[in-house]
């Protein structure tokens, strides 16, 4: 198996350790440090992979599907269980699942999502700071709705930024689906 491979597993199987943490509240500080740690293993993943073709390897060819099952499975987990905590809308749930599905399975129909071809998709999607962006704010959306229920400071002041951040996130992951959507129509 190959090292980016192993990294994503890795990453994968950590949410399912966090989402436990943060269901039974566990101290919220090793939480958010998982959950670092998680987010910056998905970097890591796309590096080792890059790395491995520059120095005449040949990514996995499963390596890039595996990498957005994922992401799309350690999404997936953190959104439930902040719809089960009942701190994300259920709606917000069904339609990020929605977007995922459609827009995962047109651009898998194409074979790619990192070569775009309009200058808004390849900023949006698939440029540096639309790929490292989205891993920036869910790290904060989903660290902060943690710290918020762990701390049990899901009143007030704190959720209603609490829900700011969520709706930050849903419209910046809803942007990048529209843009896939476009590009593996056109």
């Amino acid at each position: 198996m190959k090292l980016a491979d192993a990294t994503t597993l890795v990453r994968t199987l950590m949410v399912f350790v966090i989402a436990y943490m943060i269901i039974f509240k566990v101290a919220a500080a090793a939480i958010i440090i998982l959950m670092a740690v998680m987010f910056l293993l998905d970097y890591l993943d796309g590096y080792f992979a890059k790395g491995a073709v520059k120095n005449g390897g040949k990514p996995s060819w499963y390596g890039g599907r595996l990498d957005v099952a994922g992401d799309r499975v350690t999404e997936y987990v953190l959104w439930i269980v902040f719809a089960y905590l009942r701190i994300v809308p259920l709606f917000i749930l069904f339609l990020v699942v929605l977007r995922h599905s459609f827009a995962d399975a047109l651009m898998g129909a194409r074979g790619t999502s990192s070569k775009m071809k309009t200058r808004l998709a390849r900023y949006v999607y698939s440029s540096s700071i639309g790929r490292g962006g989205i891993g920036v704010v869910k790290f904060v959306v989903f660290s902060y709705l943690s710290w918020m229920y762990v701390t049990s400071s899901v009143f007030g002041n704190y959720l209603y930024l609490g829900y700011f951040l969520i709706g930050v996130l849903f419209i910046y992951i809803m942007v990048r689906g529209i843009a896939e959507i476009y590009e593996s129509l056109s």
